[in-house]
Order: structure tokens, then C-alpha cells, then sequence
């Protein structure tokens, strides 16, 4: 026979995509109707309109479905009163708004930098795979697209809506598994930021202070190219983050990326290594292989840093449609998993 209570600790094992929280743990489960077989519950969403509604709708559904004696189930949504979502975000808080979440005390948070000298060598594709790798790996992961200027996350994640906003409390966007954050998100459509620094730290400082990140393993930062104003409010924010240095063969390229390495170890933030990325392209034909922009790069700056050379990776088109992200096997997926690898050993 069906009770309340065998319903109830079913949809404890429904979490809230967005806040990866049980739905009976955040008060979104409201009435429940057992009539023989025949299950009716009412979900309150956190607000009206979610983008999720029917991922949450779908979940229930097959939660209470796998019940014993379950025949039939009936999920009907409503929306949050605005009282309610003023309780949820304090709970969430834990009344600590403002220093709450990332930079909270105790925070277990492990917080990777990905840093290059130049634009245009991949970093952010290596970021967002980087943090992709670490979700499929089982561990909590965020990514914050810290390149205000220059901001191509969400993009590279496939992420097309706006992320939802409860009682001034900002809830990341959730795509393959990670937490997105950015800057993005709050401008009009490839509208150019025409901010100065002191601009620029109070908007990162808004990321890591007003959005609700949750419970995190890793927290991923795609900083801009370079070593001004955003990168060393990253370091000022997060003294404890490590850094991983991007960088192509050219010389060109390393040696720029050396001066943000310098820039990390200045600060005195250790440097997990350096990824080399577009390394050779792999004709698919022949299988040969051609060093487009040059050999050795990697090795000469992982050498100048005093770090390991993580990982080289492939010249090539990103094999998931419409992202940036390596399909799994790759030769491209294997080398951003050695770096993943490489940043769990080092917490």
C-alpha cells in the first residue's frame, strides 16, 4: 500500500536542478493525495515560469512512478509566494547574506584560475572542459566566465537562457553537470562592456557574494587574457586559489603566458601547470600529424614557471553541436582529463 511517507522519501531524492537540493528539503513539496493506487502531489517552484518546470515535472513523475502499488501519478505546479521566497533565500544563506556562499568561512571550495597571456589561445575552452571533466569525475563544480570583456562561457556550454533570480539571490545556471556564472548573462545581446576596474571587482565580487553557489568541490575561473585589473582581484579575493597557465607552441604566446604565470606566483598562488593547447593537428585521413604552430612552447614555459606540463592538447573542432566541449575518447577529452587529474592531486 502507498502511504505519505513512502511518497515523501521518494522525493527526497528529487533535487532542484538549479539548487541541487532535495525538493522536500526546500519546502517545494506542497499537498499529497493518495486514493488506492493513485498519486497526486503539488510542486511550489521556486518561481513562476521556471525554465525547468517540466525537468522537475519529469523527475517527480518518474520518482513516484518506481513506487510499489503506484499506478497512476498526477504532478500539478504553482509557484512560490514572494514571503516564501524571502524564507527560502534565508535558509539558503543561512542569514549570513552578503559573505555567504564562496567566500564564506569554512568554505571547502577548491578554486582553479585558468590564466593565459593572450586572447585567442583556448583558455576558455579549457576551462569549461576542465570543469565539465571535474562534474563527470562526481565531484560539485562551478565556473564563473571572469572574462567581463571578453566573455564566451556560456557560449562554449550551449547555455541559452538567463539565470533565475529568488529574492535577490542569484542561482547559476546549470549545463552538463556545472554551475554557470557569467557576465553574460546581464547584458543585451553582444553589447560591449565599457567599464573601468573598480567596476569590474565590484561585479566579481558580486559573483562570488550574491550568487548562491551552494555546497562546492571546485570552482572553476576563466580569468581574462593577460595580468590587469580582473585577474588581480581574483588573486586579492581568493588567496588560496591555484592556477593552471594556458598557452600554445608560438613563442609568441609563451611569452606572454610567462608574465601571468609571474603574475601567480608573485601573489603567491601556486600553479598547478601548464596546458598547451593546439598542439598539432591530427590529419583524420592519415592519421599525421602536423605542428601548425610550432614544438616545445609548453615544455619552455613549463620550464621558465618551474611547473609540469599538464597536458598537450589537439588543433581541432569542439564534436559536441553547438558547444566548445570534447566528446569523451577523444584525444582532446583524454589531455583535459590528465589536467583534471592533475588538479584533484594537487588539493
Amino acid at each position: 500500500m502507498v502511504s505519505r511517507e513512502s511518497v515523501i522519501d521518494a522525493l527526497r531524492r528529487v533535487n532542484d536542478p538549479e539548487l541541487r537540493r532535495s525538493l522536500v528539503e526546500l519546502d517545494m513539496i506542497r499537498d499529497v493525495t493518495i486514493r488506492g493506487g493513485q498519486v497526486a502531489v503539488t510542486v511550489a517552484l521556486t518561481v513562476p515560469g521556471c525554465p525547468l518546470r517540466n525537468t522537475i515535472e519529469q523527475d517527480v513523475r518518474a520518482a513516484l512512478q518506481a513506487l510499489p502499488g503506484v499506478e497512476q501519478v498526477e504532478v500539478h505546479m504553482t509557484a512560490m509566494t514572494d514571503e516564501e521566497r524571502r524564507e527560502l533565500s534565508r535558509r539558503l544563506w543561512g542569514d549570513q547574506p552578503g559573505d555567504a556562499g564562496i567566500l564564506g568561512p569554512g568554505s571547502d571550495t577548491e578554486a582553479i584560475a585558468v590564466a593565459s597571456g593572450k586572447g585567442g589561445v583556448g583558455k576558455s575552452t579549457v576551462a569549461v572542459n576542465l570543469a565539465v571533466t571535474l562534474a563527470a569525475m562526481g565531484h560539485r563544480v562551478g565556473i564563473i566566465d571572469a572574462d567581463i570583456y571578453g566573455f564566451s562561457v556560456p557560449g562554449l556550454l550551449g547555455v541559452s537562457r538567463v539565470p533565475t533570480v529568488i529574492d535577490n539571490m542569484i542561482i547559476p545556471v546549470p549545463a552538463h553537470g556545472v554551475s554557470v556564472m557569467s557576465m553574460e548573462f546581464f547584458l543585451q545581446e553582444n553589447r560591449p562592456v565599457l567599464w573601468r576596474g573598480p567596476m569590474l571587482g565590484k561585479m566579481l565580487r558580486e559573483f562570488f557574494r550574491r550568487v548562491y553557489w551552494g555546497e562546492l568541490d571546485y570552482l572553476v575561473l576563466a580569468l581574462p587574457p593577460g595580468t590587469g585589473d580582473v585577474a588581480l582581484d581574483v588573486h586579492q579575493l581568493l588567496p588560496a586559489s591555484r592556477e593552471i597557465v594556458v598557452t600554445t607552441p608560438h613563442p609568441t604566446a609563451t611569452h606572454v603566458a610567462y608574465r601571468a604565470g609571474r603574475m601567480a606566483i608573485d601573489t603567491n598562488h601556486e600553479i598547478i601547470g601548464v596546458v598547451e593547447n593546439m598542439s598539432y593537428f591530427r590529419a583524420p585521413d592519415t592519421g599525421k600529424v602536423y605542428h601548425i604552430f610550432g614544438e616545445g612552447g609548453g615544455d619552455r614555459l613549463a620550464e621558465q614557471l618551474g611547473v609540469p606540463l599538464l597536458a598537450r592538447i589537439p588543433l581541432g573542432n569542439p564534436q559536441i553541436p553547438g558547444t566548445g566541449l570534447f566528446v569523451e575518447g577523444s584525444e582532446a577529452h583524454e589531455a583535459i582529463r590528465r589536467v583534471a587529474e592533475a588538479c584533484v592531486r594537487a588539493r
